[in-house]
């Protein structure tokens, strides 16, 4: 047990903000055949086959509709609810690790890190990426999101203190921008 299993928490919550199920996944798969992750009750039963067996059938799903026009909006829109709650999940069932945290304010924090991840994706991200590219960027960009849900959900039970130093940077960098996001210079009105 060590106080970086916390960094374990926020890494895969954050992660199921771009994917809901690729960090459930891959805590039941290393819960279920190595010694890196050892879920308590009641979330153990993330270890068994019919769990796991689901959430190999939702990541697929998953994979498949944010992948195809149109669907994917509404893909997003679903994942609203299912994503800060996998997050959720995945935060209070890691949390654990490192003793006795309350099982609601695990539940409060992953809700807030994969719900704040999943806000900046949809609200901000995809739209720019679909208005500057006309869609066509929505493909490639759901595909580096899977591919960056699983390294970080990997990572952050490997070595989560540099998943904690990416999420700190990205988080100073999106709030940053945020701030002081300037505004463009309206050109004159001419008096007629």
């Amino acid at each position: 047990m060590s106080i970086f299993n916390i960094f374990t928490a926020f890494g895969l919550s954050a992660s199921a903000g771009l994917n809901a199920y690729i960090p459930l996944l891959v805590v039941a798969l290393l819960a279920r055949y190595t010694d890196l992750i050892h879920l308590q009750e009641p979330w153990s039963v993330m270890t068994s086959w019919w769990v796991i067996g689901v959430l190999i059938f939702l990541s697929v799903i998953e994979f498949l509709a944010d992948k195809i026009p149109a669907v994917n909006h509404v893909n997003d829109i679903i994942q609203s609810f299912v994503r800060p709650t996998a997050g959720a999940i995945v935060f209070a069932a890691t949390a654990n690790q490192i003793g006795h945290v309350n099982p609601t304010l695990g539940l409060i924090a992953g809700l807030l890190v994969a719900g704040g991840v999943h806000t900046v994706k949809s609200v901000i991200v995809r739209p720019a990426v679909t208005a500057t590219t006309g869609g066509a960027g929505n493909v490639p960009v759901s595909m580096a999101e899977d591919a960056a849900s699983t390294a970080v959900s990997f990572l952050s039970v490997i070595v989560p203190v540099i998943v904690a130093c990416l999420l700190v940077l990205v988080t100073t960098i999106v709030v940053t921008k945020l701030i002081f996001k300037k505004k463009k210079p309206q050109p004159p009105v001419e008096d007629q």
